[in-house]
């Protein structure tokens, strides 16, 4: 089952792509203390990740922050060695932490899998967005296949 509003995230250990290399990070650091938004792409450098869902991040980092948000992240079912590179790709510096859930752990224990093997590209993440406190999720929003509303920064700052 999907997480929902009320769940706790789970704890997973994932990579964050960072300056200096891929580095170790918990779920439970990521978000201890803290109001997170965390997004979810089926993948870097994808077409609709890029041009759209990242950016739209960027561009409302401000908008985000002021409405009390401490922390914005994206993961991808990637390696960080490919998040970092898309984060190169799209000029990010800090604003956004750049997750990579190689293994699809994250991804599956949140239940938002998503199975592209038939287009060759393993479990992936389903298109969503979440914005947890202290861990707690508050507010989640998952895309139907193909789609791009409940997930993007501007719904993301409505629900806040």
């Amino acid at each position: 089952m999907a997480i929902q509003v009320g769940d706790k995230i789970p704890s997973v250990t994932l990579m964050q792509a960072t300056a200096e290399g891929p580095k170790e990070i918990t779920t439970d650091a990521l978000f201890a203390g803290k109001t997170v938004v965390l997004f979810g792409v089926p993948g870097a450098f994808t077409p609709t990740c890029s041009a759209k869902h990242l950016p739209g991040f960027v561009v409302n980092v401000d908008a985000l922050k002021a409405k009390g948000v401490d922390t914005i992240a994206c993961v991808a079912v990637n390696d960080a060695f490919v998040m970092g590179a898309w984060a190169k790709d799209q000029g990010i510096t800090d604003q956004v932490v750049m997750l990579a859930d190689g293994s699809a752990k994250l991804a599956q224990a949140l239940g938002l899998e998503l199975d592209l093997t038939a287009r060759g590209l393993g479990i992936r993440n389903q298109r969503f967005a979440l914005v947890a406190k202290d861990g707690v999720v508050t507010h989640v929003g998952v895309e139907q296949p193909g789609g791009f509303e409940v997930s993007k920064a501007e719904a993301v700052l409505a629900a806040l």
